[in-house]
């Protein structure tokens, strides 16, 4: 099983290049199941979730082509519609083929996903919005059969702005010609404006994304298209959270500053400095981060990130001060925190609320094991800036969202290698 091997108290100076964004790029694939001829994906980061979908996508029947970075998709040779049970198991986007096979085949199967353990991560409303549309729905014994041959559009109100149910609803709804399909309380996170420019861009017509109500008209077809997915904002997220925790300097470039307007304010707040240009961030720490008080809470987008929380709250334990953070939307999204107080942090958790009484230079190299994707990666910006010598194991679940972390960290003068 492979490790991070991790020498902290290293400040980080250089530029990093941010991938392209996992969660946009897992329901683009799946959307390319709508499109009558092959999709080209570019600047495609080989993420093992990108991975793994692809895969399921392979044993559908799609024909996959890597060209470098760039991945040719041609769904038109699908000859199943049940999502393989083993890989469902590891990947917790698989639900995400439900609404494009639906939309293409009018019926799909599949088991509930798996994906990291951060909570139980229902699809209750991914199937109420289904039904919602006349999408006859079963669940049995964990499977669920779904059959679209009598859907007729309407109208579909979330009862929380999910942003898969969305972005399902948004798939299953594109090719039904001339029908039209209304969500309400949708999510308006930048990954599902993403999806519905790249459907757009194949020749659907959806209009709103970005607010709280989509409207989709349903066409004959979509079109094959070239596309690039938009940068990744949590893992831009990650690396100016690591600059904060280590001190020093650094570019962040190919990002777009609005996503990620609410850590940049936390930021700031702390004492860092940032500035933005065109594609860019700079952010300047001197490591002296302090702040007499701060109460966090994770809330759909534009709101404070759940998949930034976990770092969030490391870098707050080793930071001067008090802080409370409210997790909304994952119940084990604090998996990590036991792991981060054998490192030194000081953190209480009650229920959903996580009570940090941070300190500088609290760290000290131990042994560490990640339990989930971001949870994980606090534990590598944790060692980061640890006194002596840190080990994170079972990092399987960083590379499900981290394009060779180790390697970028160590260009901006990190202290870390992989271990197989």
């Amino acid at each position: 099983m492979s490790k991070f091997i991790i020498q902290g108290k290293q400040k980080l100076f250089g530029t990093v290049e941010i991938e392209k964004s996992k969660n946009a790029i897992l329901p683009i694939i799946c959307a390319t199941v709508l499109a009558s001829s092959p999709v080209c994906l570019k600047d495609v980061p080989e993420f093992s979730d990108i991975d793994n979908m692809l895969d399921i996508l392979q044993y559908l029947g799609a024909k996959i082509c890597r060209n470098g970075t760039d991945v040719v998709i041609d769904a038109t040779s699908i000859k199943t519609t049940k999502i393989p049970e083993a890989k469902a198991q590891k990947i917790r986007a698989s639900v995400f083929l439900l609404g494009p096979l639906l939309a293409k085949y009018s019926c799909a199967r599949t088991i509930m996903p798996g994906g990291c353990k951060i909570g139980a991560r229902p699809i209750d409303i991914h199937l109420t919005g289904f039904r919602d549309l006349g999408i006859a729905v079963e669940e049995e014994n964990g499977n669920v059969f779904c059959d679209a041959s009598s859907f007729c559009g309407g109208t579909t109100t979330l009862r929380f702005a999910s942003v898969g149910a969305t972005e399902n609803l948004i798939m299953c709804s594109v090719l039904a010609h001339l029908k039209t399909t209304t969500i309400k309380n949708c999510a308006k996170e930048p990954e599902i404006v993403d999806l519905c420019n790249f459907i757009n861009k194949m020749g659907g017509k959806i209009y709103g994304a970005g607010t709280d109500t989509i409207v989709i008209v349903g066409v004959k077809k979509l079109n094959g298209v070239s596309y690039s997915a938009i940068p990744d904002r949590i893992v831009a997220g990650t690396y100016m959270v690591a600059t904060a925790m280590c001190g020093g300097k650094i570019c962040l470039q190919n990002t777009i500053a609005q996503h990620n307007e609410r850590l940049i304010s936390i930021l700031v707040n702390l004492g860092c400095e940032i500035t933005k240009s065109s594609d860019n961030i700079y952010i300047s720490c001197s490591r002296n981060l302090k702040s007499d008080f701060l109460q966090l809470a994770t809330e759909p987008y534009p709101g404070f990130a759940t998949d930034m929380q976990s770092q969030t709250i490391a870098m707050l334990a080793n930071t001067n001060g008090r802080f409370l953070v409210k997790e909304n939307l994952f119940e084990s999204r604090f998996n990590n925190i036991p792991e981060l107080v054998k490192m030194g942090a000081n953190i209480q958790v009650q229920d959903n609320l996580a009570v940090v009484h941070g300190k500088e230079d609290c760290y000290c190299g131990a042994a560490v094991k990640c339990l989930d994707l971001r949870g994980g990666v606090s534990l590598v910006l944790a060692g980061l800036c640890a006194t002596g010598t840190t080990i994170v194991d079972d990092i399987h679940f960083i590379d499900r969202g981290y394009h060779k972390i180790e390697e970028k960290l160590s260009l901006l003068g990190a202290n870390i290698h992989r271990e197989e």
